[in-house]
Parts: C-alpha cells; sequence; structure tokens
C-alpha cells in the first residue's frame, strides 16, 4: 500500500506538471518572444520620429543620438541601426549582427529610411529564460511531491500496519493493547472495533480456561476418590483373585480417564493462546552459535552463520530454536563439510528466508519425497526430528522446504516486519529463549518466566 501510495500522488504530481507546464513553458516562451519584437518596433518607432524631428528642423545626424537606440544593455536586446536621409546622408550606430537576424524598417514623412536589426537568437535566448524558469519550478514541484508523497504515505501505512499486527496477534489468542489514534477516521474506527472484539476475545477465552480449570478439578477429586476406593476394595479382597482383577482393570480405566482429562484441559490451554512474537533473528542466530560451534568443532566440521542486515521475524522464539537446531543436527549427522546458515531478506512482501547446507552427500533419492514424513530416516536417526520441525514452523505461518537435494538445502520462510517501522512498537519483544537442550526438550529461562 505504501508503494502504491507514493506512486499514485507522484503520478498526479507528474500529470499536473505534463499539463500546466509544458504549455505554461511554450506559451511563456512565445510571450516573451513577441514582447521583445513588440519592444524592438516600439524603440525603432521612436527614432523614426526623432529622425523626422531633426530634419523638419534642418538637423544634420548626431552619432551620439543614434547610440541611444543601439540598446544591449538592462532589458533591451542590442540592434544595429542604419539611417537614410532623403539627402543622402547615411547613419549606421551599433555592432553588425551576425547570423540570424530580425530586420525592421520604417519610412518617415520625409521619406527618410529608418532600419533596426537585431539578432534572432538573442530574442530566442530571452524566451528560453523563462522556459528554463518553468521547468525549475516543475522539478522544485516534483521533489516537493516526492516529499509529500513519501510522508502521506508513512502516515497512512503505519496505523495500518499496527493494525494488521493487532490482527495477527487476536488471531493466534493474544489480547493487543489499544492502538492510539491515527488521525485517520476510517483506520481509528476499525482499531476502535478490532479493540472492543479483543475484549470481547478476552472474556471469553478468560471464561473458558476457568471452566476447564474448574471442570479438570471437579473431575480429579472424584476420580481419585473413587481410585482410593478401588485400592482399598482391593486390598481388603486377597483372598478374591476375581475381585482383585475387577479392582485393577478398573483403577486401569480411572487412569487412563485421569489422563484423557489432563491432555484435554492441556490441548485446551495451548490452543487458547498463540505465542508467536516480534523477536529479532539475531538473538536466535547467536544462541545457535553458541550451542553447535563447539559440537561442530569436536566433529571436526565448522559452522558458519551469516545474516544479512538487521532482520526481525514474526515467530515463536522456542519454536524457531528447535527448527534452526534440528536443521544443524541433522546436518551434522547426515551432512559433510562446513555447514552454512544463511539469513537474508527475499521478495517484495519482506520475506525472511534461512538456509542450511552443507557440503555432503545429500539426500537419497528414494527419501526425498517423503523426507518430512514421521519415521522416514536414513538409518542413523528416529524419522521425527524434520516432521517436527515442520509442524512447529507450520504453527506460525512458516513454511520449511527441502530446496536441494544433491548437496542438501533445507529453506525456511519466516515472515518478516516492515523495518522502517520499530518492531517494538507494531509488537511485543519476545521473551529470552535458552536452547540448552535437556532430555529433548527446551526450556525458557526462568528470570525470563518470572517477568
Amino acid at each position: 500500500m505504501r508503494k502504491r501510495l507514493i506512486m499514485a500522488t507522484v503520478s498526479a504530481v507528474v500529470m499536473a506538471v505534463i499539463l500546466l507546464g509544458f504549455p505554461l513553458a511554450f506559451f511563456g516562451g512565445y510571450y516573451v518572444f513577441e514582447t521583445e519584437l513588440r519592444a524592438v518596433e516600439l524603440r525603432l518607432d521612436g527614432l523614426s520620429r526623432q529622425v523626422e524631428n531633426r530634419i523638419q528642423r534642418g538637423e544634420s545626424l548626431d552619432q551620439e543620438f543614434l547610440d541611444r537606440y543601439v540598446g544591449g544593455e538592462g532589458s533591451s536586446v542590442h540592434a544595429h541601426i542604419r539611417v537614410i536621409m532623403p539627402t543622402g546622408e547615411n547613419g549606421v550606430a551599433g555592432d553588425p549582427v551576425e547570423g540570424r537576424i530580425v530586420q525592421i524598417a520604417k519610412l518617415t514623412d520625409s521619406n527618410a529610411l529608418v532600419t533596426m536589426e537585431v539578432s534572432y537568437w538573442d530574442v530566442v535566448g530571452r524566451s528560453a529564460q523563462v522556459v528554463v524558469l518553468v521547468i525549475a519550478a516543475a522539478l522544485v514541484a516534483f521533489g516537493g511531491g516526492i516529499i509529500m508523497a513519501v510522508w502521506q504515505a508513512n502516515r497512512l501505512s503505519a496505523p495500518l500496519v499496527y493494525l494488521a499486527a493487532s490482527a495477527e496477534q487476536l488471531g493466534s489468542g493474544q489480547v493487543r493493547p489499544h492502538l492510539e489514534e491515527s488521525g485517520v477516521e476510517e483506520i481509528d474506527l476499525v482499531a476502535a472495533e478490532l479493540a472492543r472484539s479483543a475484549d470481547r476475545l478476552a472474556g471469553r477465552i478468560a471464561a473458558e480456561r476457568q471452566f476447564a480449570s474448574d471442570a479438570s478439578h471437579q473431575l480429579r477429586t472424584p476420580l481419585t476418590a473413587l481410585m482410593m476406593r478401588l485400592e482399598e476394595i482391593s486390598m481388603l479382597s486377597e483372598d478374591n483373585p476375581d475381585v482383585q482383577e475387577e479392582a485393577r482393570i478398573s483403577l486401569e480405566q480411572i487412569e487412563r480417564l485421569v489422563s484423557t482429562v489432563d491432555d484435554l484441559l492441556a490441548r485446551s490451554r495451548r490452543s487458547a493462546g498463540g505465542t508467536a512474537e516480534a523477536i529479532a533473528l539475531q538473538e536466535v542466530l547467536h544462541q545457535q552459535e553458541e550451542e553447535w560451534i563447539p559440537v561442530y568443532a569436536k566433529a571436526n566440521r565448522e559452522l558458519r552463520v551469516i545474516q544479512d542486515g538487521d532482520l526481525t521475524v514474526f515467530a515463536t522464539p522456542g519454536a524457531l530454536a528447535q527448527v534452526l537446531a534440528t536443521l544443524i543436527e541433522n546436518s551434522l549427522k547426515h551432512g559433510g563439510g562446513p555447514t552454512t546458515v544463511h539469513a537474508r531478506q527475499q521478495g517484495p512482501r519482506g520475506a525472511i528466508v534461512i538456509t542450511v547446507e552443507d557440503e555432503g552427500e545429500g539426500v537419497p533419492d528414494e527419501l526425498a519425497p517423503e523426507i518430512f514424513e514421521r519415521g522416514v530416516t536414513s538409518g542413523n536417526g528416529t524419522g521425527l526430528g524434520l516432521p517436527l520441525a515442520r509442524d512447529l514452523a507450520a504453527a506460525d505461518g512458516a513454511r520449511l522446504e527441502l530446496s536441494r537435494r544433491r548437496p542438501a538445502m533445507f529453506t525456511l520462510y519466516l515472515t518478516g516486519l516492515v523495518q522502517t517501522l520499530d518492531p517494538s512498537t507494531v509488537l511485543p519483544q519476545g521473551v529470552f529463549v535458552s536452547t540448552k537442550r535437556k532430555r529433548g526438550r527446551i526450556f525458557r529461562n526462568k528470570s525470563a518466566d518470572k517477568s
């Protein structure tokens, strides 16, 4: 939208300059050209009257008198003057004009011929000055239009970006704070309605969580009492194997029921709100460097991490770290040579692309189509890492692909944020995530959890 606003405003300015500037330059130059010629004619008329007066008084031509009408100083164009008196006397003033000339002659009542010649290019040059001024004004207007277009585009697009970020958070279940008024009535109306929807959604989520917690508590209490009662029955029926068997089966069913209740409650809590945030990609990549470079060094391998510029992505910190760790570990186990992790911005929409590649033998042809299926492995793994990584990426709207088989290269496509805006304003900062694994899990830093 920002580019479209700029292009629309600049196009309007260009059309205004073309429709107004070109005619103004043409007619302005033509007007100055005619005005200069008219000034030469008036100068000739004045000279002719003075010559006629001298003839009537019987005075001869004076060189100083003729020089006064040569011009060339101030706003008048330099002229070459020739006067032929009835008596045959000639008077000349001014330097001869070279090149193309404009000649004007007039015969007085006493048959004196007065001729005035000016350079055609001098007259055109004065007209060109007006054209240059119009072009300069058009360039100034064009520059001002670009500045105004950029300012208006930023003013209108920034609230929409914030609004889209809030809608994204609202869709993932996280309640966003109210946005400040942007000054654009339509955008503020949408923001106000989004804030009201967020409040209503927050109330419903809170009610659902409270209901799930109460239901879990209400179910756990009688189930626990029932389990204790069955255990007591089993202890009191040591001499009756049939009763003990029935009690054991009942206890197993109750344990499965408790497990089902806990699982449903956990799923409800996980689906109640998303965890995607605006995070600085450099922090996550730095964590991977700290964890994996020593591991690669022990295996006589090299890990290279490259990032083009400061990149901000919209993702879950722990999930993104797990995906990258899985790809790096997969390259360590199945690849060869140095492993390169390269993060860059790609495409007109600002998508962030992270590639993980090495110089090994690559993925066999028979495994490539099913590389992200569970249980598919070359024999040195469980076949669960890549499928889990793909699911974690998909949960944040990202995409993980095998973009090259030999040597293997995996590509992770993430959602990037607009670089011209402050990410901390668009979305909240992510919490610190430690990628040190323990029993295959990722744990949040305790200080971050407390905050």
